[in-house]
Formats: structure tokens, sequence, C-alpha cells
């Protein structure tokens, strides 16, 4: 459990939050400048080349996330330690976030972050609009927390596992299109 259980406890659970946050801001941002740094590795292959492989795994995506195709994700499936937060709890929760930024440790079950990554491996972005991605992708991931604290809905987690499947398969479309429009 990722906040503390409660307002007596020694530290606020904004202040983890926040600290949880800022830890998913650097690891994105970190992930997103190595994505950005390795794009070089790319420049041999024409644009058009590129472009084209970027949209067919925007489409794998899509598919994979429609139901259509069974792919799995090149991911690390296990999750980070409890011992993680149970030592030290600010320096725990910016590790757990920062490790949850990345992405690289711990398990991403939608395609669109794939996506991204290879768009940014691929794309040849200026280094801002990297940033810009890497940075995006750790909000998102801390959105579910601030949305969490924020609700203290005891039945939120049922609500949100009913509706998970249809925002991948529209995120996965919306990503398909957007790439398709800026390849056009």
């Amino acid at each position: 459990m990722l906040f503390s259980p409660g307002w007596r406890a020694p530290i606020r659970q904004g202040e983890i939050l926040a600290v949880f946050t800022l830890g998913l801001l650097l690891g994105g941002t970190l992930s997103a400048t190595v994505l950005w740094s390795l794009s070089g590795l790319s420049a041999p292959l024409p644009p058009h080349v590129r472009a084209a492989a970027i949209l067919v795994v925007a489409a794998l995506g899509a598919a994979r996330e429609s139901g259509l195709l069974s792919l799995p994700l090149p991911q690390n499936a296990r999750q980070i330690p409890q011992e993680v937060l149970q030592t030290h709890l600010r320096r725990g929760s910016l590790q757990f976030g920062f490790e949850l930024g990345t992405g690289v440790r711990t398990y991403v079950p939608s395609s669109a972050p794939y996506v991204l990554a290879l768009a940014l491996l691929l794309g040849h972005a200026a280094m801002g609009a990297a940033l810009i991605a890497g940075t995006a992708f750790g909000a998102g991931r801390a959105l579910s927390a601030l949305l969490s604290y924020l609700a203290r809905d005891d039945h939120r987690d049922a609500a949100i596992a009913v509706r998970m499947p249809a925002v991948k398969t529209l995120t996965a479309l919306a990503s398909l299109a957007a790439l398709a429009l800026l390849v056009l």
C-alpha cells in the first residue's frame, strides 16, 4: 500500500503522493532521454521506413488491445518488492515511483507505452519532445494514484477493472490515429 493509514500517521498521505509522483516523473523522463539518445542508431533508415514501422507497431498494438490479436508484451512482469516501501517510506516511495516511471522493472499491461517508446526511438524527435513524452508517461502513471487518493472509495478498483479494457482499446486506437495523422 502506497499511502499511510490515515491522518494520525507520522507522514501525511499527500506528502507520500508528492514524493511518489516526483519519482514517476523522474523515471519517465529518464526513459525518454535514453530512448532519445538511442534514436540516432536508426538514422540510416529512410524516414518513410521509420514512419511505416511506427504505424505497423501502433496498428499491432491497437489490434492487441481490441482483442483481435494475442501478442505478449516485452516486459518484466515482476512487482516491486514491498520491502521498498516498508523500510523508509519517503525514500521507498521515491524509488517505487522512479522504477514504475521507467516502465522497465514493472508490469505495463497496455500496448500504448511500447508504441510511444518505439516512436521515440525511431521518430528522431527533438529532445524537448522526448522529455515531454517521458514526463507525460510519468504523469499518466501518477494520475492513477492521485485519483485513488482523491476518491477515497473502496469500490473504485472494481469500477476501474470494468472500464479498463475499453480505456486501453481507445488509447491504442487514438495513438494509431494520431501517429497516422503525423505521418501523413
